[in-house]
């Protein structure tokens, strides 16, 4: 059966220089009293915000690291109390925005009652447009980030603008758009060609590959911004592509890309924006009889396992053209910690790891050490 799920998203607000403007109506959504999550770097981005937010905003928040440690939200979470925050502007990539979202729920488990939550996004994952988000927690003497999915945590509104990105770090930028065209792929593993996801996805995908084929090399985001070679419209396109990757999140179960992503950052802190670098396009490869026609829809011509080598190649080559890591031991990965991660993917995630087929756990080792 295949079903549709919606998120409580009252409003996204897209386009060129739409930023100010856009927050300066909040408070038509029911965002009051807000508190400013954000990150040190950002701090001339968050000032533009806070000022144009108006005299509201309670409070920031800006110490959030990778992974959204567990003892992270709690600290955010106490400065919410402190402040009186009765919702959150959230300035910033996917630890941000997840954080915000954990912040969120354990509002509600301690005192009743959600956070709002304004999405800014300044990277290309998506994760403004989900209810899904990660705690790395301490199991014992290991770091295990623990998955959730909250409907209720999912930002009321979110704010596109190429004002956001224009400033990112090439790297994080690019990777994340990597990270989005995983969203798209993996959400194809339980839906069929037909489902709205799949067509929204294939539109996300040709978005993307077209945008990254010809970004320049070499430059940072804004030298390359401010030289023309990239331009505010190619920096929306980025950002309409992972909107269109991660459009119904609810309605879509992701795989072994996102489970081995998930390991490698909470539990051995891999950054978050790269591991679908390592990861998409080798297991799309592996998994290609599970998904057998579906990745069709990405290419429109090649089918079955074709389809699938199509797609992972196109993927590959994009992520070395843009010189992204596309192999462990590319970030220093030690080796011998791989017998590791599979013990903990065969452990957390036995469904995803049987998406391999037969014998999946001898692939399973076998794919890591490619990855490596």
């Amino acid at each position: 059966m295949q079903q549709l799920d919606f998120l409580p998203q009252e409003k996204v607000v897209w386009g060129r220089q739409v930023l100010s403007d856009a927050l300066t109506k909040l408070g038509r959504y029911g965002i009051d009293r807000p508190i400013l999550f954000t990150v040190g770097p950002l701090a001339e981005l968050a000032n533009e915000v806070v000022a144009a937010s108006g005299s509201d905003v309670v409070g920031e928040f800006v110490d959030f690291p990778p992974h959204v440690p567990e003892t992270t939200v709690n600290d955010a979470l106490r400065a919410c109390e402190g402040t009186g925050a009765k919702s959150i502007i959230a300035l910033g990539g996917g630890s941000v925005l997840d954080a915000a979202k954990a912040v969120s729920h354990f509002h509600q488990l301690r005192h009743g009652s959600h956070l709002p939550i304004v999405a800014l996004p300044t990277t290309l994952s998506g994760s403004e447009f989900s209810h899904y988000f990660g705690v790395t927690e301490m199991v014992g003497a290991v770091k295990f980030k623990r998955s959730y999915a909250v409907r209720e945590t999912a930002p009321r509104v979110v704010i596109i603008d190429p004002e956001l990105i224009r400033g990112t770090p090439r790297r994080l930028l690019l990777s994340s758009a990597i990270k989005g065209i995983d969203h798209a792929v993996e959400g194809m593993r339980l839906v069929e060609p037909d489902h709205p996801h799949a067509i929204l996805a294939a539109s996300g995908v040709s978005r993307f590959l077209t945008v990254l084929n010809r970004w320049p090399s070499g430059v940072e985001t804004k030298l390359a911004f401010d030289a023309g070679s990239i331009t505010p419209d190619d920096l929306l396109q980025l950002q309409l592509a992972a909107w269109q990757c991660y459009f119904f999140p609810a309605s879509v179960i992701y795989g072994l890309s996102h489970r081995i992503g998930h390991i490698l950052g909470g539990t051995f802190g891999v950054p978050h924006s790269l591991t679908s670098c390592i990861t998409l396009a080798p297991v799309i490869a592996a998994c290609a009889s599970f998904y057998g026609e579906k990745l069709r829809i990405f290419n429109g011509q090649a089918s079955g396992r074709e389809a699938a080598s199509v797609l992972s190649s196109d993927i590959a080559g994009v992520v070395t053209s843009l010189g992204l890591p596309s192999k462990l031991r590319d970030i220093g990965f030690d080796r011998s910690l791989l017998s590791h991660v599979a013990e903990l993917l065969l452990e957390n995630y036995p469904r995803e790891v049987d998406d391999l087929g037969v014998d999946a756990r001898a692939k399973l080792a076998d794919l890591l050490e490619s990855l490596w």
